[in-house]
């Protein structure tokens, strides 16, 4: 197991762990972000990649979804 992989395990279960507590204190933009480092640590373990890639990423992918206009279908 490289250093990558455990990182995205690492990631994963603190994103889990900050998730619980966002879930007992009712903080929203909390659970998200806890959410986010959950996929960022899924998709870390799963390719084996460093964590800059993963976060340059994940920007990408929520900047398009930011522009994607769902009244216009």
């Amino acid at each position: 197991m490289n250093r990558d992989r455990f990182e995205g395990i690492w990631k994963q279960f603190s994103g889990k762990v900050k998730e619980g507590w966002c879930m007992l204190t009712d903080d929203v933009r909390g659970a998200g972000a806890a959410r986010r480092d959950q996929r960022a640590g899924w998709i870390q373990e799963g390719r084996g990649i460093s964590k800059e890639t993963i976060e340059r990423e994940l920007e990408e992918i929520q900047v398009r979804s930011r522009n994607w206009n769902l009244t216009h279908r």
